[in-house]
């Protein structure tokens, strides 16, 4: 059918998480709870390593930047699902559609490479250490946040050209609860090779660049830790990195899951379960992360908790 007789859509229907009604007001309860969590726990890291002149390192001037990265992360996902669970139409424009996906591959692509930078880190920091201002100055820090966020918004503009290029004139209900690319692709209806060329390119090389760099940076790290002779001085050292670790692999296995699937498993549940843990839990769980298994943090804390009891 040629496209001027066809309908052109100008909104999208997200159809969420649930359509039972009792059930919306449930996940509106549980996701408000973890934005919050989200909001107050990386606020609180960012405070304290701002307030802290003990944590004006290399090391949380990148946890910083991940903490904002994060926040902002949660919120261009997380407020519009609250409003949805309660409204009666869960609309959005095909332009607020495609701006949410914008920020959304942004902060993605931005958080990835500043988790990569940390892992540089803690590389100059434990296999170079008497190097390691050298290494890491402010200025090649400041450089390496630069690029990540040039990195990200690069990756974002390339795959949001090509999709404002696209018309929708057919089904306009996503079945997700926010706007994410591929299901945006499947709606269109005009070719969409081009953007599924430049999607898997773009995602094909930036995705190995930043494992890589950072596989790269932990062979070093714990080939270095093995070599180190005492008990002690190896579990310091691992203790060092143990947070950023546990964080890289909750995002890698999020990516994993999603791409490594067999092709004969198509489920949107699971496509949604992945998406929330990698733009919703993870941003929740890394400040949690960062401050229970890092001692220099808890203690910056307790200091400035102490000093607003004493206030008081």
């Amino acid at each position: 059918m040629p496209m001027e007789n066809q309908t052109k859509v100008t909104k999208f229907i997200l159809l969420g998480l649930s359509s039972d009604q009792q059930m919306q007001i449930f996940l509106f309860l549980v996701f408000l709870g973890i934005y919050l969590v989200t909001l107050v726990g990386n606020i609180l890291i960012m405070l304290v390593i701002r307030a802290d002149s003990h944590l004006h390192t290399p090391m949380y001037f990148f946890l910083f930047h991940l903490s904002f990265v994060d926040i902002c992360y949660s919120s261009i996902t997380v407020p519009t699902m609250l409003v949805n669970f309660l409204a009666e139409h869960k609309i959005i424009s095909v332009n607020g559609c495609i701006t949410q996906m914008f920020f959304f591959i942004l902060l993605a692509g931005t958080e990835v490479f500043i988790l990569s930078a940390m892992a540089y880190d803690r590389y100059a920091a434990i296999c170079d250490p008497l190097h390691y201002m050298e290494m890491m100055s402010k200025g090649i820090c400041v450089q390496l946040v630069s690029g990540a966020w040039t990195v990200g918004f690069l990756y974002a503009l390339l795959n949001t050209v090509f999709t404002f290029k696209l018309h929708f004139c057919g089904p306009n209900q996503i079945r997700h609860f926010s706007c994410e690319l591929p299901p945006l692709l499947q709606l269109s209806c005009t070719d969409t090779f081009t953007n599924q060329v430049v999607l898997l390119t773009s995602a094909v090389i930036l995705g190995p660049i930043s494992f890589l760099l950072t596989l790269v940076s932990y062979i070093h790290i714990i080939s270095t830790i093995l070599r180190i002779p005492s008990v002690q001085g190896k579990r310091k050292a691992f203790s060092t990195c143990s947070s950023h670790l546990i964080v890289v692999g909750l995002l890698y296995l999020a990516a994993f899951i999603q791409y490594a699937k067999p092709s004969s498993v198509s489920s949107v549940a699971l496509d949604e379960m992945v998406s929330i843990q990698y733009s919703i839990l993870t941003p929740m769980l890394n400040p949690i992360i960062y401050s229970l298994k890092n001692k220099e943090v808890k203690t910056a804390l307790r200091n400035i908790l102490g000093k607003f009891k004493f206030l008081k």
